[in-house]
């Protein structure tokens, strides 16, 4: 549970909408914001360095809103909520609502509201590669990470050199985990991490087979789900040391919502198991 502050109807004047009328002379909005964060230090120091001024949070949502004009305040929305939470780390997260008092539908109605939650996840990755310069490879994927907008790339493993997996004839791998914060989906993420492979020149040919890189989402949050491209926790974490290990160097106490055991559990439990 977080504590919470909140700016409500907030009065913006800008130029969102579809109709040329309300791009080229504009119209009122209304924010309200819910900034999601512990206010516990501020509280006790009575120092405003400890917490998150919302004077300077109306002041950025209105530049902000002023600045970046869409067509859909779906869109607005979104792209607020997270420049807000890109730009005052102290929050873990936020609800916005953008009120729309004079939507030119022709009928009688008090305002259109758009109301959105999003929150920073933690995500667990592991990384590998077994062809060319495999530390580069590593490396570029997580630069390519962290300067991917709406992920930080907050702890990184040391590199272990591991025997292949699968059966597959073919050089050792080089492998290592993170630790990312971000504002994606879990499918978003999915397909960033595509992306990284792609631009390593990533060819999926043999299962199991060499690669120039790997990026396998292991854990996001404590998030359970079954997709046709997707399974969360990664379905094989806990029967492979090479992602176990370094796992464990950045989140021993992870606790395998499934399993229900931390990191640190699983690889005693593997190595025990050999």
């Amino acid at each position: 549970m977080y504590d919470e502050i909140h700016i409500k109807n907030l009065e913006v004047f800008a130029n969102h909408g579809v109709l040329p009328e309300e791009t080229a002379l504009g119209q009122k909005f209304l924010l309200s914001l819910t900034m999601y964060t512990d206010t516990r230090k501020a509280g006790k120091t009575d120092n405003l360095e400890d917490s998150t001024h919302y004077g300077w949070v109306s002041k950025f949502m209105t530049e902000f809103t002023k600045t970046h004009p869409c067509k859909l305040i779906e869109a607005a929305a979104e792209q607020l909520a997270e420049a807000v939470l890109l730009r005052y780390p102290l929050l873990k997260g936020v609800t916005l609502e953008i009120k729309k008092p004079w939507a030119p539908i022709g009928l009688p109605m008090e305002t259109v509201a758009v109301k959105i939650t999003r929150f920073w996840h933690r995500a667990y990755l592991g990384l590998g590669s077994n062809l060319g310069d495999k530390k580069a490879y590593l490396d570029q994927a997580v630069e390519a990470l962290n300067k991917t907008p709406g992920c930080r790339v907050e702890k990184v493993s040391s590199y272990h050199v591991t025997a292949p997996y699968g059966g597959v004839e073919q050089d050792d791998f080089l492998n290592g985990c993170l630790a990312l914060d971000t504002l994606l989906t879990p499918q978003e993420l999915l397909e960033r991490l595509h992306e990284i492979e792609a631009e390593a020149h990533r060819e999926r040919t043999v299962r199991w087979g060499p690669r120039t890189l790997d990026l396998d989402i292991l854990l996001y949050d404590d998030l359970v789900m079954e997709t046709d491209d997707l399974i969360l926790p990664h379905m094989e974490m806990h029967k492979r040391e090479f992602v176990l290990k370094p796992l464990e160097e950045i989140a021993p106490n992870k606790r395998h919502p499934i399993l229900k055991q931390t990191v640190t559990e699983l690889a005693a439990a593997l190595s025990e198991g050999r």
